[in-house]
């Protein structure tokens, strides 16, 4: 009879702690969506001579032509969506050498699998989230579907072909969040920011790590004399001078 309580009780638990899994889980996708709305990537189209906007339903991957191959930064949400969206612009997954990882959140490594030929790249503060030190959500970590990769430090220089990259890191989304100056002119952000009318701001703070410590990593990324544009992941490219001549925006 004391055994049948002891199940039932058991049970009973059992139940509720699925439920309440269930329950936080909807609520997370229902609060994600809602934030999802505001985001405004750029379409997929050439952006300038030598780069390419690749829009995954609400986030983009870019492109950077580099003699007659490809630099990707991210690599988006979904696979097939990407592939789909690189036969519009005429370009061959096979002529992409590498791929440089804002971080590792599944919208922005969903079609690595795609570019065969690439190395990727990731912030050596981010790998925690892949080798199960650090979790992301509750207590699930992030995954990339890559054998290999190669971690980058802070302030680093890598030549990719005739291209130079600088790795800035801006922890706070995530905690090993990048940043890739190339070239000295072009600045991609990841979701380290948003843009708002052209404006760099604070990204949605639902789907941040640590919002203050995200902030505190943007003046990292404002005084770069040379820079001419920035791009989002999530709220398209803008100027860069003018997109951080008043500072970060810290309304939501």
């Amino acid at each position: 009879m004391k055994t049948k309580k002891n199940l039932k009780r058991i049970l009973l638990v059992t139940g509720a702690i699925i439920l309440l899994i269930v329950l936080l889980f909807a609520g997370y996708m229902f609060k994600a969506r809602s934030e999802m709305k505001k985001m405004k990537p750029a379409e997929t189209k050439e952006l300038m001579s030598n780069l390419f906007a690749v829009k995954d339903s609400f986030v983009n991957m870019y492109l950077i032509i580099d003699n007659d191959s490809y630099i990707a930064v991210d690599a988006g949400n979904d696979a097939e969506a990407i592939s789909g969206e690189l036969q519009k612009l005429g370009v061959s997954p096979g002529k992409v050498t590498a791929i440089l990882l804002t971080h590792t959140d599944g919208d922005h490594v969903g079609a690595i699998k795609l570019f065969k030929n690439a190395r990727t790249y990731l912030s050596v503060d981010e790998e925690q989230l892949l080798n199960g030190k650090k979790s992301r959500f509750l207590f699930f970590g992030n995954t990339i579907d890559a054998e290999t990769y190669t971690l980058v430090a802070d302030q680093q220089l890598i030549t990719i072909g005739n291209t130079v990259v600088k790795a800035i890191l801006t922890p706070g989304h995530t905690p090993g969040a990048m940043c890739y100056l190339v070239n000295d002119k072009y600045l991609f952000t990841g979701d380290a920011v948003s843009l708002q009318d052209g404006r760099i701001g604070k990204f949605n703070t639902f789907f941040n790590m640590d919002t203050e410590t995200a902030v505190k990593s943007t003046d990292k990324i404002i005084h770069l004399p040379a820079c001419e544009y920035i791009f989002t992941a999530h709220y398209g490219y803008a100027d860069y001078k003018n997109a951080v001549k008043d500072g970060i925006n810290l309304e939501d």
